[in-house]
């Protein structure tokens, strides 16, 4: 008896079949790219569809928050993120629920200006500070009773207090203005004084802003009007300055790379730098261009990839922290001179406060869906968002991409702006051609703005146990 080899065809249901009789049906593809020639073309097609559908669906503002003055300082809670507290220029202090766009709780809480609120780690209290020359300190959980109206604590400062920052993790914060203070909130009185001046005058500038960093805690940053961003490590005590060309309004830490810091300048640009290059010509890092006007805020996503600035031009912009324009610019037709922005902690939107008495929310994405989506749909916006980053570099994909419709003032102030660079740069080259050979040397845009740095050491660190002026009470 002979064995014979029998060929039975096999198929496998999972190739063909549906799970069940809702599933679409499956379609059988071969990938062969020599079976697809126009598959470049098609792709680039729904590409170039794509970015114009971004353009159509970007609608980035969702709505505000009315007050009935100027807006002045925001801060969001650390855990809750439907939790916004805001300040205005009268020293009204408000909580809102963002959710649901209702304020909660209103109190007067300063006889004048709210320059800086910031919220303890824990996040059942907050502190704000005034023009009265107090530090105040509120709990959450009694505002959001509706009934209570009266600081748990209060600091008083001889100076007016323009800038305040809390530890991650210790009872401690830190206070700007006239002086720079570091407090013990168990004590009345601050526990030391750091100087900042270069001239031994320790009122010759005041402080604008200052920050705590966020990973190394011991260290914190601080800008003056003196154009000075000075650095200070509460361990070592040491302080090190760097002088630049004109004022630096804000400050704002990178919360993912820490090292990181990036400034909110008066000459229309916000500037990254790397603190451990600080004593090298590469300290600038990036100059993110793009206001028209003097930039007033700085605030970082939480994920650290993007941060979005507020101008004096009645602007916010979104910028990647390694590019040097703006991926997007917001604004409307009645918004006025943007004092504060913030972004939330869930990385979807923004909040900017202006002197309109409006404190306006923005997706972070112009033309990201809202609510659920479903797989398919998830699926589809990936893989436009995919296209569009392989041909983005197409000149009508980058163009349509790179497109935003400005208001008026901007757009003229820009071409203005842009003349008056091209100008500059057309002067340097001419010097740098015709002067004598070795006399004059090009410097770099990013190496400009820098006018030197000074590391003092211990100089200017002062024990404030015993110091007289100091308001104990």
């Amino acid at each position: 008896m002979s064995i014979k080899s029998i060929n039975v065809l096999s198929r496998n249901p999972d190739h063909y079949m549906r799970e069940t009789k809702y599933d679409i049906h499956k379609v059988q593809r071969n990938y062969d790219p020599t079976l697809h020639p126009f598959e470049a073309s098609r792709e680039y097609k729904l590409a170039l569809n794509s970015v114009k559908l971004e353009k159509v669906f970007a609608k980035p503002f969702v709505g505000s928050l009315t007050h009935t003055e100027g807006v002045s300082a925001l801060c969001r809670h650390p855990s809750r993120l439907s939790c916004v507290f805001t300040g205005t220029v009268e020293g009204e202090l408000r909580l809102w629920d963002i959710s649901h766009k209702k304020c909660e709780w209103t109190v007067q809480a300063h006889s004048g200006q709210i320059w800086s609120i910031v919220a303890a780690p824990d996040g059942n209290s907050f502190f704000t500070v005034g023009n009265d020359k107090t530090i105040k300190k509120w709990s959450l959980d009694k505002a959001k009773e509706g009934d209570h109206d009266l600081p748990i604590d209060t600091w008083l400062s001889d100076t007016i207090v323009t800038g305040i920052s809390h530890h991650r993790h210790r009872n401690e914060f830190i206070t700007c203005g006239e002086r720079v203070l570091l407090w013990d909130a168990s004590n009345k009185a601050p526990k030391f004084s750091y100087d900042w001046s270069t001239s031994g005058d320790r009122n010759d500038a005041s402080v604008a802003s200052i920050k705590f960093n966020p990973v190394e805690t011991d260290l914190f940053a601080s800008c003056d009007y003196a154009n000075n961003i000075v650095l200070y490590d509460t361990r070592a005590k040491e302080v090190k300055k760097l002088k630049m060309t004109l004022r630096i309004n804000a400050l704002a830490w990178n919360p993912m790379e820490a090292f990181i810091l990036t400034a909110a300048s008066e000459d229309y640009n916000a500037y990254s730098y790397d603190i451990r290059k600080l004593n090298t010509p590469d300290q600038v890092v990036n100059i993110h261009k793009g206001h028209t006007a003097a930039v007033l805020d700085v605030d970082y996503s939480p994920t650290g990839r993007e941060f979005c600035t507020a101008s004096y031009d009645k602007s916010i912009r979104i910028f990647r922290t390694e590019e040097a324009h703006s991926r997007d610019v917001y604004h409307t037709k009645r918004m006025f001179k943007v004092s504060c922005v913030l972004w939330s902690g869930d990385n979807k939107f923004i909040l900017s406060g202006s002197s309109d008495h409006n404190v306006r929310l923005w997706k972070s994405k112009s033309n990201e869906k809202m609510g659920i989506m479903r797989a398919r749909e998830r699926s589809a916006i990936n893989y436009a968002e995919e296209l569009k980053r392989k041909y983005g570099h197409f000149p009508a994909v980058r163009r349509i991409a790179r497109h935003r419709h400005l208001p008026k003032h901007i757009y003229n102030a820009k071409n203005e702006q842009q003349i008056m660079r091209e100008s500059r740069a057309r002067k340097d080259a001419n010097r740098l051609k015709y002067s004598t050979p070795g006399k004059k040397v090009h410097i770099p845009a990013r190496q400009k703005v820098v006018v030197g740095l000074q590391d003092d050491g211990v100089v200017g660190f002062q024990d404030m146990d015993n110091m007289p002026g100091t308001s104990t009470n």
